[in-house]
């Protein structure tokens, strides 16, 4: 049997902690304003936001990774197929049903937001098909897509008229109306996250090699990830849709160096991202004691963390507003929409995040024990 890759989950592990403080800043924050709008935002809040965007593409990623060691142990491409394509309209279901209620706690909600389990839905139902080609072809895949997917931005999806909901669906985020009054949120296009799972699916033989060569691999794919990062976003031409400018001191211009676009992620995104992962997972190689357990603990149950850790935020932040002194009715709807004069602040954040860690870590601790020791196949999708 495959045994589990301690680095890659305690990578994950690490990604899922980080990915809480970014829930309970949208959740609970006072700031009516994008922590990345350079005009108003601070340093404190502007890394508060930034250092959140890993999350998404190592999650991919290792999701993509994940998939091939599933097909690793099963041994058999047709039943890897089938799993890719059940878990991912399992994750899409998900989205739509039990992610829904958790953003707004109401089931009369007319607004659907399609977040990052619809993406991996549907790009591990597009992977269902990928994988029965070459190795080497579902990383050109891969490659184009991330590399090329910027030459694109000039199209817009009101260029399809009435077919439009396909260009945000694949690359263009945006909203649609259904049946007449349902807003329809497509936060995150299949283009180029599609890529990213396919080149994260084609990174998992790297781990069957001996520790010391996939360590010197990881380092150089860190390294020079990181360097075409700061080249191609020095040189400001192509990679993302907003070009760095000089600002009003030499902080704020490398805050801006860094404000690279996320929805969809531009090539700047993903290599700004991607290259210091890797290098951090070079590092976990050689363990980093004890703690890695703490961060092992979450990143073996992702998908149950992530699920669970959105309603527990979701139901703080109506205790918050109930202390504050507001109806907790007002809290029965998408963020957006909660009261404008509510909220802490970053302080207030940052304790709320860890509070919501903290009360995570005996759930995920009796869950992974849980899926260890049952046999049932619904625990291995969730």
């Amino acid at each position: 049997m495959q045994k589990r890759i301690a680095s890659l989950d305690v990578l994950r592990g690490m990604i899922m902690v980080v990915m809480a403080l970014d829930h309970v800043r949208d959740f609970m924050t006072n700031v009516r304003f994008s922590p990345t709008d350079l005009s108003q935002t601070t340093p404190a809040l502007f890394f508060t936001r930034w250092i959140t965007h890993f999350c998404a593409p190592v999650f991919i990623f290792l999701a993509g990774t994940g998939a091939f060691f599933y097909g690793v142990k099963k041994n058999n491409p047709a039943q890897l197929s089938r799993f890719l394509w059940t878990r991912g309209l399992m994750l899409i279901i998900f989205e739509i049903t039990i992610m829904n209620f958790g953003n707004t706690f109401n089931f009369h909600n007319t607004l659907i937001i399609l977040l990052v389990l619809w993406v991996i839905g549907v790009c591990m139902i597009i992977m269902a098909a990928l994988i029965h080609l070459p190795a080497k072809w579902i990383a050109a895949i891969g490659l184009l897509l991330i590399v090329g997917h910027n030459a694109l931005d000039g199209i817009k999806a009101t260029d399809f008229g009435s077919l439009r909901a396909v260009w945000m669906i694949l690359h263009e985020p945006g909203v649609l109306t259904i049946f007449g009054k349902t807003n329809v949120v497509f936060a995150y296009s299949v283009i180029p996250w599609i890529g990213v799972m396919a080149l994260g699916y084609t990174f998992g033989p790297i781990f069957q090699m001996e520790a010391a060569r996939r360590q010197r691999i990881l380092w150089l794919m860190g390294i020079a990830t990181t360097l075409a990062f700061l080249l191609i976003r020095g040189i400001n031409i192509y990679g993302d849709p907003a070009p760095w400018s000089s600002q009003k001191n030499a902080l704020f211009t490398i805050l801006s160096f860094l404000n690279t676009n996320k929805y969809p992620p531009s090539l700047c995104f993903l290599l700004m991202t991607l290259g210091p992962s890797f290098i951090l997972l070079a590092i976990l190689e050689r363990g980093i004691g004890r703690i890695s357990d703490f961060f092992i603990t979450y990143g073996r149950v992702p998908l149950f963390y992530y699920i669970l850790h959105f309603y527990l935020i979701h139901l703080l932040s109506l205790i918050v507003g109930t202390l504050q002194g507001f109806k907790a009715s007002a809290f029965l709807q998408f963020v957006d929409a909660f009261p404008p004069s509510y909220g802490l602040n970053l302080w207030g954040v940052y304790t709320m995040w860890v509070l919501t860690v903290l009360i995570m870590y005996p759930l995920c601790k009796w869950y992974g024990n849980l899926k260890s020791r049952s046999n049932n196949i619904l625990l291995t999708y969730i």
